[in-house]
């Protein structure tokens, strides 16, 4: 009996699925990592954002007159928030009731290092605006 010269063939066959194998599964892994920062840099701009959107013109308010940001303190206290988080982000006041926080940060890899993906950038963004109402409508 003889042999077809198929010796050790099954072990090629294995040792490539098994490569690209770990290559799916650090890819699943590096993408879902990516995947969750991204859901926490949008919850690190929404929470900046109500922070900031605490600032507000004390005496008008106090009297009923109206609701106003005050652009300085807001823009400080959304940026305070995003350096206690250890992240990069911009801030903007629009009109006299809007403010729109973005975060910018990136994600460390895993796995894609192997292969020389080392970050992989996230972002977020959210808005607060201030509503004065009173019995539940916006005055």
């Amino acid at each position: 009996m003889t042999r077809n010269g198929e010796g050790g063939a099954i072990t090629i066959w294995l040792a490539l699925t098994s490569v690209a194998m770990m290559l799916l599964v650090g890819l699943a892994v590096d993408l879902g990592g990516q995947v969750h920062a991204q859901q926490r840099a949008h919850d690190l701009a929404a929470q900046a954002a109500r922070a900031g959107g605490e600032q507000v013109q004390a005496a008008p308010a106090i009297n009923g007159a109206y609701v106003h940001v005050d652009a300085v303190a807001a823009s400080q206290a959304a940026r305070a928030y995003l350096t206690a988080a250890h992240v990069d982000g911009t801030v903007a006041v629009s009109g006299s009731t809007e403010l729109t926080v973005e975060v910018n940060d990136s994600y460390s890899t895993r796995f894609l290092g192997l292969i020389g993906i080392n970050n992989l950038p996230v972002t977020g963004s959210a808005s607060a605006r201030l509503v004065r109402s009173l019995g539940g409508t916006e005055q």
